[in-house]
């Protein structure tokens, strides 16, 4: 039992690698010209442990987050 945990933590970290690696690779340049850019979308997509896609440009920042109760004064 305690060897087959242990290669289910191999593979995953070993997945883990292989999917940055084809991330970094069809994310460069140079393969912009070999791959069409939808083949490029449905393979990264698809990854395991992708990294998310980037968030929308016109999403507006969040909001800061409200100041510590001591910051606060109160006055009667």
């Amino acid at each position: 039992m305690i060897l087959v945990a242990i290669m289910a933590e191999l593979l995953e970290e070993y997945t883990a690698a292989v999917a940055r690696a084809v991330e970094r690779l069809l994310s460069s340049a140079a393969p912009r010209r070999i791959l069409p850019r939808r083949v490029r979308f449905l393979v990264l997509r698809s990854l395991p442990f992708a990294s998310p896609p980037p968030p929308p440009m016109a999403a507006a920042p969040p909001p800061p987050p409200p100041p510590p109760p001591h910051a606060t004064v109160l006055t009667s």
